[in-house]
C-alpha cells in the first residue's frame, strides 16, 4: 500500500473532474469564495475531460475583496497523484 503525503494542517486537497474546463473552473471559483489560499493545478483527464486540483486553507475564510490572481499561489506539487495515472 502506498502512503500519500497529506496537505499541511488546516489545508485540504480537492480534486474536480469535469467534462469541460469551464465546469471545473466554476466549481473551483465557488470553493475560492468560501476558503482562502486556493491553489489550482489543471491536468487533462481520460477521454478529454478536465481534472483540476485545489489546495484550500480550511482555517481561513476567503476575503471578500481579494482579486482572483491573489487567490492563486504557485503550485507546491506538480503532476498527477499516483492513484490517478
Amino acid at each position: 500500500m502506498e502512503t500519500q503525503t497529506l496537505p499541511s494542517l488546516g489545508h485540504a486537497e480537492v480534486r474536480i473532474i469535469a467534462h469541460t474546463p469551464e465546469a471545473a473552473r466554476a466549481v473551483a471559483e465557488a470553493l475560492r469564495r468560501c476558503f482562502a489560499g486556493a491553489e489550482q493545478r489543471s491536468y487533462p483527464a481520460l477521454d478529454g475531460d478536465t481534472r483540476l486540483h485545489l489546495t484550500v486553507d480550511t482555517a481561513t475564510p476567503a476575503s471578500l475583496d481579494r482579486s482572483r490572481p491573489a487567490a492563486i499561489r504557485p503550485s507546491a506539487g506538480t503532476g498527477a497523484h499516483s492513484d490517478e495515472i
